[in-house]
């Protein structure tokens, strides 16, 4: 036994020292594209463009608005999120709780989320696949790119058609008006922010008891 262990080979301390480098650049970068992946979702993992007339909430109110989405659809609920992404993102950061979203979204980039991304345009308001059967979803919110009453006209028929009931807007104050005649929604003591400071008020409205009050 002792002649055959003379016989394994043994590794050199220059070697040792190289084998050893190996296998920590190899954890990390396994911990590299971990940390890429936590982050996939991230707010501001996909910059705004301003063509598109995307703004980004700020964490907190993206935070604020995905906590509360969460609350009013309940256990097992399913989310909309109509041309909100940083909501979506911050439900996304949540993974693992007991809800399902889906993100309809005209900026393509948002088709990294897979399965989960429906390609919108808020001009064919009803041009939604079968998969997306009416009334399917426990809460809606949106956030109509523009600050028109035809973007919120449009707009509204693709949350009446999603919605099982609970509707969650968010545009500008001088869209009180038209977010009542047109959604039933009432205006929330909250407000929200955004990353970058508009010049135009925005605020929250809602159709039901909400923690936004």
């Amino acid at each position: 036994m002792e002649e055959e262990d003379d016989d394994v080979p043994q590794l050199s301390s220059h070697t040792l020292a190289a084998l050893q480098e190996f296998y920590l650049e190899q954890q990390q970068r396994e911990g590299m594209k971990t940390s890429r992946e936590s982050h996939q979702y991230s707010v501001g993992s996909i910059e705004e463009n301003w063509q598109l007339s995307q703004f980004w909430y700020s964490d907190e109110t993206a935070t604020c608005l995905a906590n509360e989405a969460v609350a009013a659809a309940g256990k097992d609920g399913k989310i909309a999120c109509i041309s909100a992404p940083s909501v979506y993102q911050k439900l996304k950061e949540q993974d693992g709780k007991a809800f399902s979203v889906r993100i309809l979204e005209y900026d393509r980039r948002f088709s990294v989320y897979g399965e989960e991304f429906v390609f919108y345009d808020y001009n064919s308001p009803l041009n939604l696949p079968e998969n997306l059967l009416p009334h399917s979803f426990d809460i809606v919110i949106a956030d109509p790119p523009y600050l028109s009453e035809e973007c919120l006209q449009k707009t509204a028929e693709t949350i009446k058609y999603l919605t099982k009931g609970k509707i969650l807007l968010c545009t500008g104050a001088i869209m009180e008006e038209q977010a009542a005649k047109h959604l039933g929604v009432k205006l929330c003591k909250f407000i929200p922010r955004h990353s970058r400071n508009l010049a135009n008020e925005f605020r929250c409205y809602v159709n039901y008891a909400s923690g936004l009050d």
